[in-house]
């Protein structure tokens, strides 16, 4: 019989958790379709935009691929670490991959509280999501520089522990052993699962999926000396405009 503190954590939560987010998910489409965005800044500056937003977006996507993998396939994870090679430059790899992604938040959160103009756009419940997202960031971080190995004890005591709740018979034996910090990581997931329908984060719902199939458009410019040509020959169309208005009154 677990604790109640983790029969709480571990097993209301995460059930409470995913009701939510999908419920709040669909009344906002019915209720707010367009505001599933991400509200994008990126034409107020674009230089530390990018700087923040890439090493961010690519660092997030690595890390939360091989969380996937590790929970969806944990016995090759296991058979895949068992090489000590493969194991230590996984980890590097994706601890690379982890700082890079909490540095490109940093210089996100930076951007937005240093303008003005972005300021003004900018709730006081996004910056509570911000904050949220810089704990769970930071703690993946932590975790893996606190208790190493982490793709092989998540392998064998994490992933067991999802699939049970997948299989709606929570046991939570092995994850109410990890250390705080893990179980720390782990809640805050759950919690970030539960405001994901309430806050910016519904964006990656609303990615361009079209594109990829979308028939190639080729787009030409014109040659510099068009470009200034048709800026010379506007003012004197307009003229020749007004002079036209003026006669036919």
């Amino acid at each position: 019989m677990p604790f109640p503190l983790d029969l709480l954590l571990l097993v209301v939560l995460p059930y409470a958790a995913i009701v939510v987010c999908v419920v709040g998910t669909i009344e906002r489409y019915r209720r707010h379709s367009f505001s599933v965005t991400s509200l994008s800044s990126q034409f107020f500056e674009n230089r530390r935009h990018f700087w923040g937003i890439m090493p961010f977006h690519l660092g997030i996507l690595a890390v939360l691929a091989a969380h996937v993998a590790w929970f969806l396939f944990p016995s090759l994870v296991l058979r895949w670490n068992a090489r000590p090679v493969r194991l230590y430059a996984a980890e590097v790899a994706l601890l690379a991959c982890g700082i890079a992604a909490l540095l490109g938040f940093l210089v996100v959160g930076f951007r937005r509280g240093a303008d003005a103009r972005l300021q003004r756009v900018t709730s006081a419940w996004d910056w509570c999501v911000y904050a949220l997202l810089v704990a769970q960031i930071a703690l993946g971080v932590a975790v893996a520089l606190r208790h190493t190995w982490g793709s092989s004890w998540f392998a064998a005591a994490v992933a067991p522990y999802l699939w049970s709740l997948v299989r709606l018979n929570p046991d939570t034996t092995a994850a109410a052993t990890l250390p705080l910090l893990a179980k720390a990581h782990v809640v805050l997931a759950y919690l970030l699962v539960a405001i994901f329908p309430f806050s910016r984060l519904v964006h990656v719902l609303a990615v361009p999926n079209p594109y990829l199939w979308r028939r190639p458009q080729v787009v030409r410019w014109p040659p510099p000396s068009r470009v200034r040509a048709t800026a010379r020959q506007a003012p004197a169309d307009e003229t020749a405009r007004q002079a036209g208005h003026h006669v036919g009154a």
